[in-house]
């Protein structure tokens, strides 16, 4: 049984950092994409971040600069560095995992999910 289990949220004050974990367990895949997703109350769930097995990654375009992916596929385990944070970036944060090769933006075509965790940028 596939599992993700994301740390690292919390409070915090504008300009400040934080950095995301979220570690698999229970893989069968070779190869797979990691992302990472939010939302916030009353929007819709929204891409923001991932990477391929490879490296390679994609970012949505209010956190380019910003947030930094990376992960250890040695210890089945994806990062997400967040600098800079700003109000809009609160939400609850979810770790995504996709078994396909091309990273999508897409919240549909990952099947795997954690249980998310909170981060609130304060003013």
């Amino acid at each position: 049984q596939v599992q993700l289990v994301e740390s690292g949220g919390g409070l915090v004050q504008v300009g400040d950092s934080l950095r995301l974990s979220c570690v698999t367990s229970g893989l069968t895949f070779r190869t797979y994409i990691m992302g990472w997703f939010r939302q916030a109350p009353g929007k819709e769930r929204e891409f923001v971040t991932a990477i391929s097995w490879s490296g390679p990654t994609n970012y949505a375009n209010s956190v380019k600069g910003r947030f930094t992916i990376s992960r250890d596929n040695a210890k089945n385990s994806v990062y997400l560095q967040m600098n800079s944070l700003k109000p809009e970036d609160s939400a609850v944060y979810y770790c995504a995992l996709d078994p396909g090769f091309t990273i999508s933006v897409s919240y549909t075509e990952y099947s795997y999910w954690g249980q998310g965790t909170q981060v609130t940028v304060s003013s």
